[in-house]
């Protein structure tokens, strides 16, 4: 981790020796930062000459007057090294090495751009709607196909429903997740597959963090990788079901399927938790850090509201008042839905999942004991393990990610 003492021994006349940078312009600005600590970040023009200058062996003086001179602009690149340092996007300070946090490790890290560069090829979108189509197109001949809840409950045991709901469904999480991450390492970043939490969700995220670089169309295929990925089986899974007898379990555990892989899209629409359609708005709308900024504005009209009903401080200074006018009006607009989206999951969760969860453990706690069949006490450990489980892994990762 980077040393309070090591920005300090920055000096006007010192020079430093930076870490490979990709950089790349982006509507003004440059996006600049270190494929392997996954440290990005967007400068204004000024800065992105002053790494250049500073890459060629100019002091941090020498650059600062370089910069004065050539882009008529005062710009502080003493403090502007500093936060480089932070950012551990400096290698050396006057030939001494800077200490940095090492980041974890990238998933499947023998995995070259090379190897996956396929998952880019313009030829996949168009296998992508070819299959789709024909999906749908049996769909309006079998209507009788269509999905339904009771695809779930395709089995008497409850137990073996949960278990092909949890291990079909995590396996359909990892397959969508492992999309993000194939697209985006064949553009070279160095992505990572991790356990996280949205709500009281506990769900799979990419952190594919270094595909602002990348060009738009090789963003929003990163992007909706997982999607694309979750329609795919849905199709397939339906295609399947046309030639498989209708009595049969394959039949059943293919709709059973084609029911959980369509139910992980819903999910993608809540953008305020930051989902795959939220990058894609992001992205769309140009926003840099539109949660970040529909957060901060929604913290800032709770408090502006509190203040006008207690009477008391000062109005707060609204902070989306440095954003461009359209950032700024897309920030004001999510942060309605960050707010609302919010509320209504959170009281989902107490009317509907939580009061379930309760009963579903009640009963099977008071079906175990001795004097039940072995299939009764079987159901009921089943229940209890997977839920168990379920609960644990959340609560351990909200803890790691929050500490």
């Amino acid at each position: 981790m980077t040393e309070p003492r090591v920005a300090a021994d920055v000096l006007p006349a010192s020079r430093i020796r930076l870490h490979d940078l990709a950089i790349r312009p982006d509507r003004g600005e440059w996006i600049v930062g270190r494929f392997e600590t996954r440290q990005f970040v967007a400068l204004p023009k000024p800065g992105a000459v002053a790494i250049d200058l500073l890459g060629a062996g100019l002091t941090v003086e020498q650059a600062e007057v370089r910069l004065a001179d050539e882009e008529g602009c005062e710009f502080d690149v003493l403090f502007f090294v500093r936060e480089l340092i932070e950012l551990g996007f400096v290698a050396e300070i006057d030939h001494r090495p800077v200490p940095f946090e090492v980041p974890r490790p990238a998933s499947f890290p023998r995995v070259r751009p090379e190897h996956v560069r396929f998952a880019l090829s313009p030829v996949l979108p168009m296998l992508f709607g070819c299959l789709l189509l024909a999906a749908v197109v049996a769909l309006a001949l079998r209507p009788d196909l269509l999905p339904s809840f009771q695809d779930l409950l395709w089995s008497p045991q409850g137990s073996l429903v949960l278990a092909l709901s949890f291990v079909g469904g995590w396996s359909l999480i990892f397959v969508h997740e492992l999309a993000h991450f194939v697209t985006a390492r064949a553009t070279g970043v160095h992505a990572r597959i991790q356990l996280g939490t949205r709500l009281q969700f506990l769900v799979a995220e990419t952190d594919i963090s270094g595909i602002e670089l990348a060009p738009r169309r090789h963003r929003l295929t990163a992007y909706s990788a997982g999607m694309a990925v979750n329609l795919s089986v849905a199709a397939i899974a339906v295609l399947l079901l046309v030639v498989t007898d209708e009595t049969a379990i394959m039949h059943k555990v293919l709709a059973a399927v084609m029911l959980l892989a369509l139910l992980g899209l819903p999910f993608q629409l809540l953008v305020f938790m930051r989902t795959d359609v939220y990058f894609i708005l992001q992205d769309v709308t140009g926003c840099r850090d539109l949660f970040g900024d529909g957060t901060a504005y929604a913290r800032y009209i709770g408090n502006r509201l509190w203040g006008a009903i207690t009477g008391r401080g000062q109005p707060p200074k609204d902070p989306s008042r440095h954003l461009p006018v359209r950032e700024r009006r897309v920030a004001r607009v999510y942060s309605a839905f960050l707010v609302f989206g919010t509320a209504l999951c959170l009281a989902a969760m107490a009317a509907f999942s939580i009061p379930a969860d309760v009963t579903l453990i009640f009963r099977a706690v008071t079906r175990l004991g001795p004097d039940q069949p072995m299939t009764t006490n079987l159901d009921s450990i089943v229940v209890l393990l997977v839920l168990g489980t379920a609960h644990t892994l959340w609560a351990v990762t909200w803890w790691r990610r929050r500490r």
